[in-house]
């Protein structure tokens, strides 16, 4: 981290080992306002940023924390939500039967007279609609589904130039991790586990749907291999065998 902003002009790769995985690490150039609409190379950080796994975002916290506001209202701009997760919405398109309706609970806001408005300005007459307490927005984002779900960490930078009580609140920040790159003061991190869902939902969607059990071998389990559902903890190093139905 330099000293100055805006030091970063291109995409800079890099590689982090950790343990016996590397992660690859894009530095990519700051966000101003109006990235999303092209201002200042915005489409092509955004465009990198979009096909990333996890978002690390680094801000002053000398600064106004209205930046933090910005930069999502940027990045939503072009798709990206961060730290939010896909509606829950089972949504599959047919080829004949019309439109079926499926409440799982009481609807606070969509009935099926608003769902067939909705499909029905993009045209969607044929298709199978599970309902679980979603909104309108959320029925759009996934007829349309140019929106990715990704986490995001916020790293505060410059931590050691604020007194103790203003550290205090910037901790209540949810999703933020105040750093000093000058002191590398709170550097050593540990990467959080998974479960065995999200983890065949990072490989396809479609598998979960097909899946059947799992067989792990490793830190997580007391027999190796040991079956185990999808809800599942993982640990680091173990091996994992996904069995469809």
């Amino acid at each position: 981290m330099a000293a100055c902003e805006f030091t970063t002009l291109t995409t800079v790769p890099g590689v982090i080992r950790y343990k016996d995985a590397k992660i690859q690490l894009l530095d990519l150039p700051g966000i101003i306002e109006g990235a999303k609409d092209g201002k200042g190379r915005g489409h092509q950080v955004i465009a990198v940023a979009q096909t990333c796994n996890f978002i690390l975002i680094v801000l002053d916290v000398l600064k106004p924390l209205g930046h933090k506001k910005i930069i999502e209202n940027e990045l939503e701009g072009f798709g990206i939500c961060l730290n939010s997760k896909p509606p829950n919405i089972g949504f599959k398109k047919k080829d004949k039967g019309g439109i079926n309706l499926t409440p799982t609970c009481l609807q606070s806001e969509l009935d099926a007279k608003t769902v067939k408005s909705i499909l029905a300005e993009y045209k969607i007459h044929n298709v199978d609609v599970t309902l679980r307490d979603a909104t309108a927005d959320d029925l759009i984002d996934m007829v349309e589904g140019n929106r990715v779900y990704i986490p995001c960490i916020y790293m505060l930078n410059k931590i050691d130039q604020i007194s103790i009580e203003e550290l205090d609140i910037i901790y209540k920040v949810p999703h933020c991790v105040p750093i000093s790159a000058h002191h590398q003061w709170n550097f050593v991190a540990q990467l959080s586990t998974t479960r065995v869902e999200d983890f065949c939902m990072k490989i396809h969607k479609n598998l979960i749907k097909e899946f059947k059990y799992t067989l792990v071998w490793g830190l997580s389990v007391k027999h190796n291999p040991q079956k185990v559902g999808k809800d599942h903890t993982l640990e680091d190093k173990d091996v994992i065998q996904i069995v469809k139905k």
